[in-house]
């Protein structure tokens, strides 16, 4: 397999699990419904944990008189939005392209000459 046909198709972390696993989208570099959708969900899923984070900043702050089971609401709503940003974080740095190697091996560098 060539370099252009191992970059011709890829697997696409989505950003939701199958059965409590990871689910995977093959695709060919191309724009498809469920790639839209995954796109949708990772932004819903952005914009829940900015709220989240509005949400529960006061609740650490001197002085924030909170019960343990609030406590424990913030812990969890917290979690749950960073577990899902760095998936969307896995993703997206999976879909990021390698660094194109040098045609030659000849430095840039006067100082190599």
């Amino acid at each position: 397999m060539t370099r252009n046909e191992a970059n011709s198709s890829h697997l696409r972390l989505l950003p939701w699990t199958e059965n409590g696993k990871p689910a995977y989208l093959a695709t060919h570099n191309t724009e498809t419904h469920l790639s839209r959708m995954a796109d949708r969900v990772e932004a819903q899923q952005i914009e829940t944990a900015a709220i989240v984070l509005k949400l529960t900043e006061p609740m650490v702050e001197d002085g924030a008189k909170l019960t343990v089971p609030e406590l424990r609401w913030a812990a969890r709503r917290l979690i749950e939005s960073l577990t899902e940003l760095l998936v969307i974080a896995e993703s997206r740095g999976q879909r990021i392209p390698p660094y194109a190697e040098p045609d030659d091996k000849r430095s840039d560098d006067p100082r190599d000459a």
